[in-house]
């Protein structure tokens, strides 16, 4: 089946399944006549099985160690058990903070926070952290647009100019010119679609994660 099916049937975007194809996790056969990637049964099996430890947290370096049979499915998921731990505690520490706080009454004016610092110092150090993301995904997609846009005034400005001029040009050149400076302008508006729905999805994120 086509990728197309797969994204369909699995849950998972183009791009993630190209990801994890990338990767070795995935290997599916190319149809000689137009190259495009065909899927089998077993591939899209494969896809779930991933799909379903990657929402367990299993990075990708330990699928690709199960799948080449290095790590047992049990070792991997006791790995995944003490990170999960790990996380609690560092939850809890921040638990006992705010529960501190607020038997000590403290207020914005009076609270004394170097007492906290030391441990906020050591979470910090170790990558954990309770802000919202949110406001980076905005920031991703602001730039998306702003980057689309630059591209496409020149486009855009070729087509007013040549427009300005279409009753003095012979029209196979007009054609031409139209649809050489038309079809980037919808190359970059279908471009930006998928980065923002690939931002508000999460999967640009996908590589730097492991």
């Amino acid at each position: 089946m086509l990728i197309n099916e797969v994204e369909h049937i699995v849950g998972l975007s183009k791009k993630s399944i190209r990801y994890y194809e990338k990767n070795g996790l995935l290997n599916p056969q190319r149809d000689s006549s137009n190259d495009y990637r065909i899927y089998s049964n077993d591939e899209v099996v494969t896809l779930k099985k991933i799909k379903f430890l990657r929402d367990l947290g299993v990075p990708i370096k330990d699928l690709k160690s199960l799948t080449l049979k290095k790590i047992s499915l049990r070792t991997c998921v006791e790995d995944q058990l003490a990170k999960i731990e790990r996380e609690k505690e560092k939850y809890e520490t921040i638990k006992s903070m705010c529960v501190e706080i607020i038997e000590e009454k403290d207020e914005f004016d009076t609270i004394s926070i170097e007492k906290y610092y030391r441990k906020m110092n050591v979470l910090g150090k170790e990558g954990f952290t309770l802000r919202d993301t949110k406001s980076n995904k905005t920031k991703k997609i602001v730039g998306a647009v702003l980057a689309s846009a630059l591209y496409s005034l020149f486009f855009v400005f070729c087509l007013v100019t040549m427009f300005t001029q279409a009753d003095i040009m012979p029209w196979p050149i007009f054609l031409f010119l139209a649809v050489a400076f038309g079809v980037p302008i919808i190359g970059i508006v279908y471009n930006l679609i998928s980065r923002i729905l690939e931002i508000l999805g999460g999967e640009e994120d996908e590589a730097s994660k492991y």
